[in-house]
């Protein structure tokens, strides 16, 4: 039962509580000041009524007005009292008015006025928020102002009262600089441009200033540059050329976008003039294709608008003569900018690189038809370009603009143009070379040939001052002397228009200054020649040798020889000897064949034919391996067709001794072949069983069916056992090789199944070596099922046995036989004793003596 009682104390009459609550009640008469024991009897009496509850916090909070955490549950109880009550109940101004009280003590402590300001925000007071947020921002540290400003903020921006958020976040700003960002957005969001424009000009001057969103210093400015070049009308406190062209200054790498910001700021301020003049002055000054590329297809959009416009005006208002005139001058205006722009973006290449010499001839090609403008073009390209950055020979253009004039008649212009050529200082010593071959041929073309050799004769003068050919330190017209394209050039000039001895001079000065090539000593010899000075010009072959080394020298070595011989034939034999001794004194091997055969056929010919022999055998030794095997060939032909065949074993010899393997075989082949027909069976016999050592039976079938031909023509029974036990000996050799048996099984197998998992149909799970070794197995099985019987070590000569007795032989097991397995089962089976093709003859009686029977 509860038991409804009063307190007995004076002070308080209106105070009831409940039997439970007396212990409480007499813990807190001990220890009133003890917020542990208010605590635990608000705890207990959460579920009283109201009232009771709010009665009980105020109780506590008389004696313990400073108490943080009885303040915060008491403040927090009665928000939540008045939760789901309408904004108009009085009850609410209660909730304030208990707020206030609190502050009275609790004015520094933040989560308390963030909940007073969310409930004020909740009653949508919007004034008293305001003013209670400022007073909470005077009240808290400034180190707390913080925990504020976020729900200062978001309360600003939740009304439409611009001025006063402005107002709120410029104190803000000043707390923290950083957040300016968020400003701007705000200022974007209510048409505020002009402020936001100046604010975003503040920030991207600031080179302290860190983005909170991560933005660069330029992605900044561009975000000035379109918010101010897209809002010319809202944007009137900022001088936004002058913005926009510093830009241009600070981010050259960007500056297709910032022109096209400015021209586009003109273009929505009405200024079409100006955006225009913007617009030429970009594309004139852009360095980059792509900054060019941007502006220029905004300049054609941008006079393509002006088109449409107009004539969708026209359209509507009704046509008049002035409105044709202005639509054509468009419509020029806009022709004229498409048919510039190979122009304009040759330009601007130029810009990049002014010494770039292909861009300056594109651009004469551009100015085609226009001789005013192609003539100051090549006056600005030749003096412009540095020949010592130039990309590309800088004197083509020197060269291209002479012939400019000459093509037009003008020969008078255009020798002074490569008079003028002839004294810039170029890097390389041919450019000024090719300059003064081009005046040549300029007065060849004109049949001017006595002034043609009076240029090149200065040109190839001694200097005041020499210097080598490549001594970068002296200009080039001190190095041109030793020029070979002038020296080349004059010398022809000489052959056809000068005289012998004129020309002569040319020749032996170009080798006097060791500025010759070969083919410049052959030409010099040939000239020789068909004048019929035929010492001269194997002087000037001598000459040139001295000049060169291997293997420059060969070309002027074989000329040499080949004309000595065809001039002397053998009537100088013994100095033709020595100058070919000297040619190969030193002779790489690459190219020692042609002189060897060229010295041979002199010995052939004219001298003797051992020392004929004697040449083909050093060159057998001199030559490159790849073509020992052709020399001797020429050598065994040669020597068969001067001493006979018989001559040639020992060069056979040799050649298989000296060759690879493969060349050795056919060496071998031929030997043999060439003993058959000399009727040396035994020879060839033996030299088919030196052969065979290097010959594999798997690879090399054509050498044992050969072999095989031969005994079967010229042997008996004995000789191809012999040659059997010599293949299965050879194969022997070969087997040991385990990987090359494993891929030729895999060959067999592939060849007749298809695939390697065909060998065991139904079992694809076996892996590939126990595969292998079924198919080992299986071919020992055929070979032994098919190994034919060997006969027994009796020996009969083959014109006493017969057809049936050889047979029988063949039938009996050879004892000393060496079992191989299924490596020769196909072969020997073709080889077998009673398939051999033997001829049967009776022999004499007296052979047999008295061993004949009756």
């Amino acid at each position: 039962m509860v038991v409804m009682a009063r307190l007995s104390r004076p002070e308080r009459p209106d105070l009831v509580f409940e039997e439970e609550d007396l212990p409480y009640e007499e813990e807190i008469m001990r220890n009133q000041f003890s917020v542990k024991c208010w605590l635990r009897y608000i705890e207990f009496k959460q579920g009283a009524p109201k009232p009771r509850l709010n009665q009980l916090y105020e109780r506590a909070l008389k004696l313990l007005p400073c108490s943080y955490k009885l303040w915060y549950r008491y403040l927090k109880a009665r928000r939540a009292q008045v939760k789901h009550r309408c904004v108009t109940d009085p009850a609410y101004e209660d909730v304030n008015n208990c707020h206030e009280r609190a502050f009275v003590f609790m004015h520094k402590m933040p989560r308390l006025w963030l909940d007073y300001c969310q409930f004020l925000m909740d009653q949508g007071r919007v004034t008293h928020t305001r003013r209670t947020f400022d007073r909470a921002l005077r009240a808290l540290p400034i180190t707390q102002h913080s925990r504020i400003w976020p729900l200062y903020l978001r309360f600003l921006r939740s009304h439409p009262l611009p001025e006063t958020a402005v107002r709120g976040y410029r104190r803000f700003l000043k707390l923290s600089p950083e957040s300016a960002e968020e400003y701007i957005e705000y200022l974007k969001s209510s048409d505020r441009l002009d402020e936001a424009a100046q604010r975003l000009a503040t920030v991207v001057n600031d080179e302290r200033f860190v983005s909170k969103a991560g933005k660069s210093n330029y992605q900044l400015w561009h975000e000035l540059c379109d918010l101010i070049s897209q809002n010319p009308d809202k944007v009137q406190s900022l001088n936004v050329d002058a913005i926009i062209r510093g830009g241009l200054t600070r981010f050259t790498d960007q500056l297709g976008k910032l022109w096209c910001s400015l021209a586009d700021y003109y273009i929505r301020s009405g200024h079409f003039e100006k955006a225009r003049d913007v617009y030429e002055e970009a594309i004139r000054t852009v360095m980059t294709v792509r900054d060019f590329t941007q502006v220029f297809d905004s300049y054609a959009q941008f006079e393509e608008s002006m088109i449409a416009a107009k004539m969708e005006t026209a359209s509507e208002l009704g046509r008049e003569e002035e409105d044709d005139v202005d639509l054509e001058l468009r419509l020029a205006r806009f022709e004229q900018l498409i048919s510039r722009r190979p122009l304009l973006l040759n330009s601007v290449l130029l810009r990049q690189n002014p010494h770039h010499v292909h861009e300056w001839h594109k651009r004469v090609a551009l100015h085609q038809g226009r001789p005013r403008e192609i003539i100051n073009t090549y006056t600005e390209a030749v003096q412009t370009v540095d020949p010592f950055k130039a990309t590309g020979k800088p004197h083509t253009l020197w060269v291209a603009f002479a012939k400019f004039y000459e093509d037009n008649g003008q020969l008078d212009d255009a020798r002074v143009i490569l008079e003028k050529a002839t004294k810039v200082n170029f890097k390389q010593v041919d450019d000024l070379a090719s300059v003064w071959c081009q005046c040549g041929e300029l007065e060849l073309r004109h049949e001017n040939y006595d002034e043609a050799l009076r240029l090149l004769r200065k040109a190839t003068a001694l200097p005041a001052r020499r210097a080598e050919y490549f001594d970068g330190s002296e200009p080039v017209q001190n190095r041109v002397y030793k020029s070979l394209k002038v020296w080349s050039m004059l010398a022809d000039l000489e052959e056809s228009l000068g005289t012998f001895q004129s020309t002569k001079a040319v020749y032996d000065r170009i080798l006097d200054l060791r500025i010759a090539t070969p083919q410049i000593v052959i030409n010099y010899a040939m000239f020789l020649e068909e004048h019929k000075y035929f010492e001269e010009s194997f002087k000037a072959y001598e000459r040139g040798i001295s000049l060169f080394k291997w293997p420059n020298v060969s070309d002027i070595w074989s000329t040499y020889l080949t004309k000595f011989i065809a001039r002397y034939g053998g009537r100088k034999l013994e100095r033709a000897r020595d100058l070919f001794e000297q040619a190969l004194d030193g002779c790489p091997p690459k190219y020692a064949k042609t002189l060897y055969l060229l010295y041979a056929q002199l010995e052939e010919e004219w001298g003797l034919a051992r020392h004929a022999m004697a040449v083909y055998e050093r060159a057998t030794r001199a030559v490159e391996p790849a073509q020992q095997y052709d020399m001797f060939n020429i050598y065994i032909k040669r020597a068969a067709e001067i001493y006979g065949v018989t001559h040639t074993r020992g060069i056979y010899q040799k050649a298989i001794e000296v060759l690879s393997d493969e060349h050795a075989r056919e060496m071998c082949l031929r030997f043999a072949d060439m003993e058959c027909k000399l009727g040396e069976i035994d020879r060839a016999r033996a030299i088919y069983s030196f052969c065979s050592q290097i010959c594999d039976p798997r690879t090399t079938g054509a050498f044992w069916q050969t072999w095989k031909d031969f005994e079967v023509r010229h042997g008996n029974e004995d000789t191809i056992k012999e040659m059997l036990r010599i293949r299965r000996s050879v194969q022997a050799t070969y087997n040991t090789q385990v990987n090359f048996m494993a891929s030729q099984m895999l060959k067999v197998s592939g060849s007749a199944t298809g695939t390697v998992s065909d060998l065991a149909p139904g079992q694809s799970g076996m892996d590939d070596m126990k595969l292998l070794e079924q198919r080992a197995e299986q071919l020992a099985a055929e070979a032994e099922r098919d190994q034919p019987l060997r006969a027994q070590s009796k020996i009969l000569f083959v014109s006493d046995a017969s057809r049936e007795e050889l047979a029988e032989l063949a039938q009996q097991v050879n004892p000393e036989e060496i079992q191989l397995g299924e490596d020769e089962d196909e072969d020997e089976m073709d080889l077998e004793p009673n398939e051999v093709r033997l001829e049967q003859q009776s022999v004499p009686a007296a052979v047999f003596g008295s061993l004949k029977e009756d």
